[in-house]
């Protein structure tokens, strides 16, 4: 039996049973209820509760090894030995940018700028310079050799990675010769990544 003839007489049983308009009704809202269950398929499954590691009681270790979270303040001292490392290894463009991030760290932690995602860096140099003019140049300066590697993906090299130390360096004195701001101005937008 050829295709076109058993589609013909499949469509003719059904055709006395069923008047064809509604069948094909059901055929498209049947299509449509399974296109609709396809694109919110994530949303529909029961989700898995994520249990919580158990806390250990007072006075009493850990088992296994543990490794010390850093706190806030640590934060940015530990992005400067991820930088290093990476440098050290040869992988300028990354530790370009974890440099920028110490910066940006700076920057939140002296509370001069309010991150948000969305933010570019040329946003975030604007609003820090626009609070701390000294902090302007190194940010810059950085913002460029960062744009210049993530951006136009030129690839780093040990003088970039040198250079965006130099500039970290020089805006950690900017900021540590001011005093901190209780309140962050706000600026619209995310750091670039």
């Amino acid at each position: 039996m050829s295709l076109s003839r058993w589609w013909t007489e499949s469509t003719a049983a059904l055709g006395d049973h069923l008047p064809l308009p509604l069948a094909l009704l059901l055929v498209v809202l049947a299509t449509a209820l399974a296109a609709a269950g396809w694109y919110t398929f994530p949303a529909w499954l029961p989700r898995r509760r994520r249990t919580r590691p158990a806390r250990p009681k007072p006075g009493v270790a850990a088992p296994g090894p543990t490794t010390p979270t850093p706190t806030p303040d640590q934060a940015p001292a530990a992005t400067r030995t991820v930088a290093d490392r990476l440098a050290a290894e040869g992988r300028h463009d990354e530790a370009v940018r974890e440099r920028l991030r110490v910066m940006l760290h700076d920057l939140a932690d002296r509370h001069l700028v309010r991150i948000r995602p969305g933010m570019t860096v040329t946003e975030v140099v604007a609003v820090a310079a626009a609070h701390r003019p000294p902090a302007g140049p190194p940010l810059a300066a950085a913002a460029t050799i960062f744009s210049e590697v993530w951006y136009a993906q030129r690839p780093a090299t040990a003088e970039h990675d040198h250079r965006m130390r130099e500039h970290a360096d020089r805006l950690r004195q900017v900021l540590a010769d001011g005093p901190a701001d209780a309140d962050p101005p706000d600026a619209g937008g995310a750091v670039a990544r």
